[in-house]
């Protein structure tokens, strides 16, 4: 097996915030963390939110101090995870999906007309 560092960036947290400020770290480099564990709480001018991690793996690099302001985009935390071959991509925050795995479009009809 391989490893690959994959490097997950601060997301769009929603209402039009541009940034966030690190709270405080739920980990350090060096640990083993599954997907969907506490990464790291933020602060953004709406509240305060724990962002989950988006992957398995080990704490390579965290990219911010606390009380440290982050732009959406930029780098948070990169991991090191195993990797092998024939083993499909895990489905990262930020990757866009293949088609197969991309849900399908809503449409909206439009009400009947009297």
């Amino acid at each position: 097996m391989a490893q690959e560092n994959i490097t997950f960036t601060l997301p769009d947290l929603g209402e039009g915030l541009v940034e966030a400020t690190v709270l405080e770290w739920q980990v350090a480099v060096g640990d083993v963390i599954e997907r969907n564990a506490p990464l790291v709480e933020v602060e953004t001018t709406k509240s305060a939110v724990v962002i989950p991690s988006p992957q398995a793996g080990r704490v390579a690099e965290l990219h911010a101090e606390e009380d440290q302001v982050v732009p959406v985009g930029e780098p948070l935390v990169t991991f090191t995870v195993e990797t092998s071959d024939d083993a499909p991509q895990a489905g990262i925050v930020g990757r866009v999906p293949t088609e197969e795995a991309r849900p399908a479009r809503r449409v909206r009809l439009k009400p009947p007309t009297d």
